[in-house]
């Protein structure tokens, strides 16, 4: 479905990035992921090389500007023709506003926006030469709040990814380029596992009790489940498609 495709997956070392990343090279994209961790970069590539693709992986942190220009140096090095740009990597930090500060705001707007922003930008050309896509992963919490999960600037931002999505498909699409978002709920990730560590006991048992009151479906999904549907919008069964935010979420939205 993806042969011959090269997919650039921010945040592709672990948890949905990774997710994604597998469902790719299983249709056939070779891959270049970005990641700060090396060692999760090397275990994502020994687990991925069964799928017999190209694998390349560069360690950087998108949330420093400066960074972005010469990770997409490499990246247009390796490959000048970017078919697929999975914007996926984001912080997720739930503080009380009175407990929040500029250093907070900041880590959440240069990673989840900025670093997006970005890279989408220094990739654009690419991705019209190819008549690419981009898929930006949101969050329910651009339209929904959580009692117990304080999420004024993560919701800020993904408030954010959905209008960048919008209006960058309203734009490009004259270009024959497609951009939409997905927005996961709770997701079974290594960044779930550290939010709820930071909870009193109590209220980690609360968040896991409240999943069958206000998840239709009565559990959380899984990576997998926000990789297949990133499958579709990448594929030609959706080059119909563009400005829309997938929401994956178990009927979360409506309820």
């Amino acid at each position: 479905m993806l042969k011959n495709k090269l997919a650039v997956i921010t945040g592709g070392s672990d948890g949905i990035g990774l997710g994604i990343a597998s469902v790719f090279a299983q249709n056939g994209a070779d891959l270049c992921l970005i990641s700060r961790d090396i060692e999760k970069l090397e275990k994502a590539k020994l687990q991925l090389r069964a799928h017999h693709v190209n694998i390349h992986t560069i360690s950087a942190d998108v949330s420093v500007s400066e960074n972005v220009k010469k990770t997409v140096e490499t990246i247009l090095a390796i490959n000048p023709s970017v078919d697929i740009l999975v914007n996926n990597a984001g912080i997720a930090r739930f503080i009380p506003f009175e407990d929040s500060n500029e250093d907070v705001l900041d880590m959440h707007i240069n990673l989840n926006i900025k670093s997006m922003y970005l890279i989408t930008k220094a990739l654009y050309s690419s991705l019209i030469d190819t008549k690419g896509c981009v898929i930006n992963i949101s969050s329910y919490f651009a339209d929904r709040m959580l009692q117990g999960r304080n999420s004024t600037a993560y919701s800020l931002t993904k408030v954010a990814v959905d209008s960048f999505t919008k209006s960058l498909a309203f734009e490009a699409g004259k270009k024959g380029v497609r951009v939409n978002a997905i927005a996961p709920g709770s997701i079974e990730t290594p960044q779930l596992l550290h939010n709820l560590q930071q909870m009193e006991e109590e209220k980690q048992i609360q968040f896991r009790n409240m999943i069958s009151t206000i998840y239709p479906l009565q559990k959380i999904g899984e990576p997998n489940d926000i990789a297949q549907t990133a499958l579709f919008l990448a594929s030609d069964m959706a080059k119909w498609i563009t400005g829309t935010i997938v929401h994956v979420d178990g009927g979360l939205m409506v309820n």
